[in-house]
């Protein structure tokens, strides 16, 4: 058996030998193990995505059919925000899914091809892939305290103020995030 030519980075070639050929092989052929996230990831979004859309069902079930509903609009609202929860965690999901496939595998070439998608999920660096990431994660942060906040129950002022605090805070961290483009 013939041992390659490789090339280092200085431009000269060098013999490589069979050993470091074969571990160089299997260690590239390694990255193949980022498809059980990306196929995992993937059906992980699909069950979330179906939690919520069962979430709202039920919802719009027992609001529509049922004659003495004991449903408020509080109830109503914080089931529809924990649905929508589940929608943003599985949009984390797909975007991890995709975006570990075109850093690891390969690019989604059918991605590419249709018009106005290709910058949607179009990953080049694992920053890249960690800021959009982020960016769902928070607005999952902030869709959950919105959630919280339903649900609270209010005795003073103190409360109140605390309230209005806490979504100014966030107000303006979501300014400032925009600016940034993380």
């Amino acid at each position: 058996m013939e041992k390659p030519d490789t090339t280092d980075i200085s431009g000269h070639c060098r013999e490589q030998t069979v050993f470091e050929s074969v571990f160089e092989r299997i260690l590239w052929n390694s990255r193949y193990i980022v498809l059980l996230g990306v196929v995992f990831g993937a059906l992980s979004a699909i069950v979330l995505f179906f939690a919520g859309s069962r979430e709202i069902f039920d919802i719009l079930r027992e609001y529509l059919l049922v004659r003495e509903s004991h449903l408020t609009h509080e109830s109503i609202l914080i089931t529809i925000i924990g649905a929508i929860d589940f929608y943003l965690i599985g949009l984390v999901l797909l975007i991890f899914s995709f975006g570990i496939y075109e850093l690891f595998i390969s690019e989604l070439d059918i991605a590419r091809t249709e018009e106005g998608f290709s910058n949607i999920l179009e990953v080049s660096t694992l920053d890249d892939l960690k800021n959009k990431i982020i960016k769902v994660i928070i607005m999952v942060l902030i869709v959950s305290f919105f959630q919280r906040i339903l649900s609270m129950e209010f005795s003073t002022s103190i409360d109140m103020l605390a309230m209005a605090v806490s979504i100014c805070v966030i107000c303006v961290g979501v300014y400032f995030l925009g600016r940034h483009h993380v």
